[in-house]
């Protein structure tokens, strides 16, 4: 069952539709980690499990991603999503009746960057669709999801997690109390991200990040070259990811007649491209976001507040690069903006971090 305690709104919308008929579309917005990929997973499985002789088996492989009445979809393009990305995946697909439950489940990721030719394609599917297509668009950015489509979706509001409430579930999974609190703080809110920093690899890409911030101010970014290790880390980060989509394929194929794994494999090889580059990107934009909230960090001791700085396990480090010109510290953050919006044009990832790094001394060293 869903387990929605924390979003009463998201509780009502979808707990109404598995005790009677879902709607043909609904549109899960909050922030990002705020849950709504998890949710509308579970939400899919319910929906397949009903009237499945095994139910319990139906959850599993929609948990899983291999159930063939659920179809998930994300974009292909760098940063948007393209009219060959619904075209066959969705409105084809949805013509064709479910294969085994009593519907078509399509999710569709990051609906914010849909362009004008997918969102045309899929708006007959959205405005006529068969009585077994239910559709679940996911945005981290409700405002940016074109007025056509939303207009078309049942609304579901996500909300953050509180910051204790995130290092609370930290916590749980055996993180110690300092590192919890640091992570949820840096996280922004982003469930998601204070997972990534506290667990796994993510102690290595903070400290790489605090590398960065740190060696400009100490005037040692040549002999240092700090923003290859955090390249190296968002490599890692998104070869990691591959190696998970591989994985999934290798279970799925348990299930598949083998005249279906040729193209299964050739979809999953596609998948596991995106989500390296994906996971990649955004451990790379996680990196700079870290970077600047050092030169935050710096300006709260500055103004003799420490208790706001968000690195709250790293006081001594705070204290070390204090007393620079506040002025500079802003300026150094204006220069990580500046990089990570550069880098979603596709820029050099290399050439944009080492220039960040050296600008960033130009500004801080001495």
């Amino acid at each position: 069952m869903l387990a929605l305690d924390a979003h009463p709104h998201a509780r009502a919308v979808l707990g109404a539709a598995l005790k009677d008929e879902p709607a043909h579309a609904y549109l899960l917005h909050g922030p990002a980690g705020s849950g709504k990929r998890e949710a509308a997973r579970v939400f899919a499985g319910e929906l397949l499990a009903r009237g499945a002789k095994d139910p319990e088996n139906v959850k599993t492989r929609a948990a899983h991603g291999s159930h063939p009445d659920l179809t998930w979809v994300t974009p292909s393009g760098a940063h948007e999503m393209l009219r060959r990305d619904v075209g066959e995946a969705v409105v084809a697909a949805a013509a064709h009746t479910p294969f085994e439950a009593r519907h078509r489940i399509f999710v569709l990721e990051r609906a914010d960057v849909m362009n004008d030719e997918a969102a045309n394609a899929l708006l007959k599917t959205l405005e006529e669709p068969p009585s077994y297509v239910v559709l679940i668009l996911l945005t981290d950015r409700l405002t940016q999801v074109l007025p056509t489509i939303a207009s078309r979706c049942q609304a579901v509001r996500f909300d953050p997690p509180r910051p204790g409430q995130l290092a609370q579930r930290l916590q749980s999974q055996g993180v110690p109390p300092t590192t919890a609190e640091a992570a949820a703080r840096l996280s922004l809110g982003d469930a998601n991200k204070a997972l990534a920093l506290a667990l796994g690899d993510g102690p290595a890409l903070r400290a790489a990040a605090e590398s960065l911030a740190r060696a400009p101010i100490k005037g040692t970014t040549g002999s240092e070259r700090p923003w290859r290790a955090v390249l190296d880390r968002a490599k890692q980060r998104g070869q990691s990811a591959k190696e998970e989509i591989e994985r999934a394929l290798v279970e799925e194929l348990q299930y598949l007649p083998k005249k279906e794994h040729k193209r299964r494999e050739t979809e999953f090889t596609e998948r596991a491209r995106r989500a390296d580059r994906r996971a990649a990107t955004q451990a790379l934009d996680h990196a700079l976001q870290l970077t600047g909230l050092w030169y935050r960090d710096l300006t709260c001791v500055a103004a003799g507040v420490p208790e706001l700085a968000f690195h709250s396990d790293r006081t001594e480090a705070l204290q070390e690069d204090a007393g620079r010109d506040p002025v500079a510290l802003r300026k150094a953050m204006e220069l990580v903006d500046d990089t990570r919006a550069r880098l979603i044009l596709n820029v050099s990832e290399e050439l944009a971090c080492e220039a960040l790094a050296y600008r960033l001394e130009e500004t801080l060293s001495g």
